[in-house]
């Protein structure tokens, strides 16, 4: 059974504040294998990594420019760096009901367009909740890995949609731990495709989700997770 991989969501975010260097260089150190990471458009073209639309104070990053960020959000090249060592799931927001959701998906063609040039391709896999993102990416950057970001799929959805997404050339499906079951798992390994649940940080599901030969696991705790992994190694 492979090794399931440790993601540190938006960094260790237990430790440090989420979606910070601090929080990806954080990860490392305790041993992550990777670091999910948020992905928003700003006015002037530049990415910022943060979770939400609007920063604590009610601004609305796609109205800002990079020169106004606050200095605990990164861009994305800076984040990137400080994620060194590991994979990064980078995932896109551009939800239909956020404010900042753009239809032409600029936000998409600007992060494969800085991994274009960036290289080293196999460290990056794109994920969002927007399948049209996810879809995109395969157009822009087929090089890099997709994944589709969701709530869960429903048991009797699982095979169309496994097939569906790997006729479609993503890798893997990135769902809600609260509604993974392990035939999920199974289902869409058979079809090729990678399981990553988000976001999990209790001991006891962690290890039954390795138990089920999850691929891998998103957590605000990596050091417990990677605990837990060598526990029931």
């Amino acid at each position: 059974m492979p090794t399931t991989q440790v993601l540190a969501h938006r960094g260790a975010s237990r430790a440090e504040r989420e979606n910070t260097l601090e929080a990806f260089r954080t990860a490392a150190r305790m041993g992550a294998e990777a670091v999910e990471l948020d992905v928003r458009r700003m006015h002037d073209g530049s990415m910022a990594v943060h979770h939400d639309a609007h920063l604590a104070d009610g601004r609305l990053l796609c109205e800002m420019v990079a020169a106004d960020l606050p200095a605990h959000v990164p861009l994305l090249a800076d984040a990137l760096d400080a994620c060194e060592g590991m994979w990064v799931n980078i995932e896109i927001k551009n939800h239909p009901d956020d404010p900042d959701h753009d239809p032409t998906e600029r936000v998409t063609a600007a992060v494969a367009d800085h991994l274009a040039h960036r290289g080293d391709d196999a460290r990056w896999l794109i994920s969002s909740f927007s399948r049209a993102t996810v879809d995109a990416m395969r157009t822009l950057r087929p090089e890099v890995r997709t994944a589709w970001l969701c709530l869960g799929v429903r048991p009797n959805n699982l095979e169309r949609t496994a097939r569906d997404l790997a006729t479609s050339g993503h890798s893997a499906l990135h769902p809600w731990v609260n509604l993974l079951t392990r035939r999920c798992v199974e289902v869409f390994h058979a079809h090729g495709l990678s399981v990553n649940t988000w976001t999990c940080d209790d001991p006891g599901r962690m290890r039954e989700l390795i138990s089920w030969g999850v691929d891998g696991i998103c957590t605000n705790v990596p050091d417990v997770c990677l605990s837990v992994r060598s526990d029931t190694a």
